[in-house]
């Protein structure tokens, strides 16, 4: 036992030793989350800001000025003002413009007549996360036009039921709260995968695998010896990952900094698990990085539910999802940083954790062997 201890501490500090004397390793493990996440976090936003939006006022008065001033102060448009209808439409055709607003000649007079005047909206649905917004923030800008004049007026609601709106676990409606705590388990499926992949892969072209493979180390003091400095560096980089997006992305974190270890260190080593298994198969550096590209980073970034809703995808795609580890950890920050320490999401999702990196680790365990063939 004494032997197999020496020879596990020798092999852990020439891995050490290794990630020290290769900067790769450590711009895998930090510099490539920090990139990423200023990429995304910075970059990808499911936010629409300053809509073109055109308006058209057939003819100008009190009522129109006050109901395009809602346009006009909100940090959602950009307001365009033009002449007719024709007008807008070629810049809406041209793209100047995602949509235009017009205001027929006689909206003043139905108004003071006491009826509701209608407006005409035309959106431009290339793009259809924009047009709905702009379509949902129309309507809900009407109607509140409406009733706020129906009571200057000293008439009745034309609304019938007043609806109060509360927002729980995401409030300012954000989607970088929302993308950065998936896109810190994104980077982290591809980081974890790339730290081992990449470098048995780097061993098995230098022939350093080789010289190891005629020592008296088992199979398993080399794989237990390869996870742990990895575990350790990829689980600072996760550290990391989290400092940046609590103090730079100001992302809240509300549940336990305990659960949140024990959810890192199941993924990174499913991950670390993944990795291994690459390794198995690629014994090429570029070979085993695309596998890890398209094996771990496409799945985690499509499958996961980071940007794409699961509960919308087709059925055999949504139980495709479930052989994706990141699915489980994306689903398990989210909660962590925005809802706080809810059990009954956390714990089938931690479960799911430990059966992948168990699975993963295993293959990798069955598959790896002490001869070159």
């Amino acid at each position: 036992m004494n032997a197999q201890l020496m020879r596990l501490h020798g092999l852990i500090r020439k891995e050490t030793l290794q990630i020290l004397r290769d900067p790769s390793s450590i711009a895998i493990a930090f510099v490539l989350p920090t990139l990423l996440l200023l990429l995304f976090g910075y970059g990808v936003s499911l936010d629409a800001r300053h809509i073109g939006l055109g308006l058209v006022v057939g003819q100008p008065s009190a009522a129109a000025t006050s109901f395009t001033a809602q346009f006009r102060h909100s940090p959602y448009f950009t307001p365009h003002d033009f002449a007719n209808e024709p007008a807008a439409e070629t810049a809406l055709n041209n793209g100047e413009i995602d949509g235009f607003i017009w205001l027929q000649g006689n909206f003043a007079r139905a108004l003071a007549a006491g009826q509701s005047p209608a407006i005409a909206l035309f959106v431009n649905g290339v793009d259809a996360n924009n047009a709905r917004l702009i379509e949902n923030y129309v309507q809900q800008s009407w109607a509140g036009w409406l009733s706020r004049q129906a009571a200057l007026a000293g008439a009745a609601n034309p609304a019938p039921i007043a609806i109060e709106s509360r927002i729980w676990f995401n409030p300012a409606v954000s989607s970088r709260d929302y993308l950065v705590p998936g896109l810190i388990a994104v980077i982290m499926t591809l980081t974890g995968a790339l730290l081992t992949a990449l470098v048995i892969a780097r061993e098995w072209e230098r022939g350093t695998m080789e010289a190891l493979m005629v020592t008296r180390v088992s199979m398993h003091e080399i794989l237990i010896a390869k996870i742990i400095p990895y575990f350790l560096l990829g689980m600072g980089g996760m550290v990391a990952s989290v400092l940046i997006a609590v103090f730079l992305f100001g992302v809240p974190l509300l549940g336990s900094l305990i659960v949140l270890t024990l959810a890192s260190s199941l993924f990174m080593l499913a991950s670390l698990g993944m990795g291994l298994l690459i390794s198995t198969v690629a014994k090429n550096q570029f070979v085993a990085g695309q596998i890890a590209i398209i094996t771990t980073f496409l799945p985690a970034f499509i499958l996961s539910g980071f940007i794409f809703d699961i509960s919308s995808m087709p059925l055999p795609i949504r139980l495709l999802t479930h052989i994706v580890a990141a699915r489980y950890f994306v689903a398990i920050l989210q909660t962590l940083f925005l809802a706080g320490t809810v059990w009954p999401v956390l714990l089938p999702n931690l479960f799911a954790l430990l059966v992948m990196a168990v699975l993963f680790l295993g293959l990798a365990r069955l598959t790896a062997h002490k001869r070159l063939d």
